[in-house]
């Protein structure tokens, strides 16, 4: 079989895949309607500092990464148990398997784990790694990037799989320009293959990739000055879809993209939208790959929100879920609820104390709607905090 960018079997990111593993494992939770609710705390020691991927659920347990903390203060890969909150860190990095992980999980079907480390590794310029819970917890470096002019460096997204589990993603830079970033595969056998190297015009990717019709999509945040709008791109296509302009559409895209059954790629950009180019508090979009239209779903204004910057989330009825990282009450990001009408609810604005602040990462929804995610700072230590946000019981 020949492994490429572009492959008809496209079965998205594993957060689908993780997410209906967790529906059987705590479909049966039920917790009071929309409450904010801390799980954990995380102290910055020994069980990590600055939680920056979205948490997946699987087996009653929540799995995620934290930027810093650990025994070398290189960032950890953590469990939390759900029913008694206790926190295990499952591996601590050290340095040459990688350090500063910025991009939640995924999972396979034997329940391996899968992630990025934005750096360390053999070369210092990031790592792939895998995982294994059963029968021992066991940790291996699939990749360590070198960087320009052959290979790629600093992945800051989160993995994707096709149907025959190889990987897929981005690194934000590295390839055969200028360092512009590139996307990469990494097939079952190991095997890593460069799939485009970005140029000046669509660069620096930090989000990972979307499976949408048989092809992958994602998106640059451009770089600075004449670029600094970013774009949106089909892998291995040369041109841009769509460059953002800075102005009402949006600048700055930070995240990768969630797609529907319609050919629609929703993503948010961190800048931009009411404010001149650079500027401005970020929008949510919606890009159709048919007709190639991006239509603006939301703009932030401030007190709704600023600064988004992870990827969307989309429950059954097509409502979207995402976060900033500024705006909101305190100025310390928020958590919201974007519903077909283009209608915006807050459904917490981070204070900056105990509930925690700055949420980097975005949210998963569950079969019930329950919402799950992490605050990048806050807490009592400051290190951040993992949080659920209940739903009504029959909600769903």
């Amino acid at each position: 079989m020949t492994h490429n960018l572009v492959t008809n079997r496209v079965a998205g990111v594993l957060t689908a895949v993780a997410l209906v593993l967790a529906i059987a494992a705590m479909g049966t939770e039920t917790l009071p309607a929309q409450t904010f609710n801390v799980i954990y705390t995380f102290t910055g020691g020994a069980d990590g500092n600055a939680p920056f991927g979205t948490p997946m659920l699987y087996n009653g347990n929540i799995y995620g990464t934290t930027k810093a903390g650990g025994a070398s203060n290189n960032g950890t890969i953590y469990e939390v148990n759900f029913a008694s909150r206790h926190e295990a860190v499952l591996h601590a990095f050290a340095g040459s398997d990688g350090t500063n992980p910025l991009a939640g999980l995924i999972q396979d079907l034997s329940g391996n784990l899968y992630g990025t480390t934005y750096t360390g590794g053999a070369h210092g310029r990031g790592t792939v790694f895998k995982l294994t819970l059963t029968p021992t917890v066991t940790y291996t470096v699939l990749h360590s990037f070198a960087g320009r002019p052959d290979d790629g460096a600093q992945p800051a997204g989160p993995l994707a799989f096709d149907t025959d589990f190889n990987l897929y993603g981005t690194t934000y830079d590295g390839g055969s320009t200028l360092g512009y970033g590139t996307t990469f595969e990494i097939a079952v056998d190991g095997t890593l293959t460069i799939g485009q190297s970005f140029p000046p015009g669509g660069a620096l990717p930090h989000g990972g990739l979307c499976g949408l019709g048989g092809t992958f999509y994602g998106t640059t945040s451009g770089a600075p000055p004449r670029f600094a709008g970013g774009t949106i791109f089909q892998s291995l296509k040369a041109a841009p879809l769509y460059t953002f302009t800075g102005g009402a559409d949006g600048a700055q895209p930070m995240a990768g993209l969630i797609g529907d059954s319609l050919g629609n790629l929703y993503g948010t950009t961190a800048a931009g939208g009411n404010g001149s180019f650079g500027l401005g508090n970020g929008v949510v979009f919606a890009y159709n790959v048919i007709s190639h239209k991006l239509t603006v779903l939301h703009t932030f204004t401030g007190p709704d929100g600023s600064a988004p910057m992870a990827a969307l989330a989309r429950d059954a009825a097509g409502n979207l879920y995402g976060t900033t990282f500024y705006g909101g009450a305190s100025n310390n990001g928020t958590v919201f609820k974007l519903d077909h009408s283009g209608n915006l609810t807050t459904l917490h604005s981070f204070t900056g104390g105990a509930d925690g602040a700055r949420p980097a990462a975005g949210v998963l929804v569950d079969a019930k709607g329950n919402i799950w995610g992490v605050a990048t700072g806050g807490g009592a230590s400051g290190a951040g905090t993992l949080f659920i946000i209940a739903t009504a019981p029959d909600s769903r």
